[in-house]
């Protein structure tokens, strides 16, 4: 069973983003501040849900939140300050949109930037463990499976309704064989080292 808030005087905000590891596209955070005692049967770490389940809770999720608040940074952004720093900065601006500042933030992972003077608390695997955490990775999971779809529709070639902009097999020949989007982020590596076959004699 995740557990619910830490009983602070000001609410708390569960953080956590989405794409930090994809090749092309923005990286989405979530900031989620639940009422007392919000319990779901399904909410778990976003990735343990099957996309339906993420559907469901994410409609749940928006109703019955007290506040929250999801944000991204491009693909742009992205190579400019590095994908660490831009899922920090992902993140505070979720934390800028909550209409009410909280007092304590959790943050999934084991890596913050602090946002202000508000203390936070980074927990390894956070999303398994904090309800607040847990919401907030599907909240930023749900917008960014949505974004990734429309830019399908852009760039069919690239199977990004299916793999999100992951590094799979088929992204990779996709970038082989179609060249890079304006949506890759050149900072990664989009095709791995391979062999030089040309040798100059």
């Amino acid at each position: 069973m995740l557990l619910c808030n830490h009983q602070h005087i000001q609410p708390e905000a569960g953080c956590d983003e989405a794409g930090r590891g994809c090749l092309a596209g923005a990286v989405f955070a979530a900031a989620v501040i639940l009422p007392l005692g919000f319990r779901h049967p399904l909410l778990n770490d976003s990735k343990q849900l099957k996309p339906a389940e993420r559907d469901t809770l994410r409609v749940v999720i928006e109703k019955e939140a007290a506040f929250y608040a999801v944000a991204s940074v491009d693909n742009l952004e992205i190579d400019r300050i590095n994908i660490l720093q831009a899922s920090f900065r992902a993140m505070h601006l979720a934390l800028e949109q909550l209409r009410q500042q909280p007092g304590f933030i959790l943050v999934d992972g084991n890596r913050f930037v602090p946002y202000g003077t508000i203390p936070h608390a980074c927990i390894i695997q956070g999303d398994g463990i904090y309800a607040s955490i847990a919401a907030a990775s599907i909240l930023a999971k749900t917008y960014r499976d949505e974004y990734m779809q429309q830019l399908h529709s852009k760039f069919p070639h690239f199977g990004w309704n299916d793999n999100k902009g992951y590094p799979t097999v088929q992204h990779r020949n996709a970038i082989r064989e179609h060249g890079e989007t304006p949506y890759h982020r050149k900072s990664f590596r989009l095709l791995p080292d391979e062999l030089e076959m040309d040798v100059d004699l």
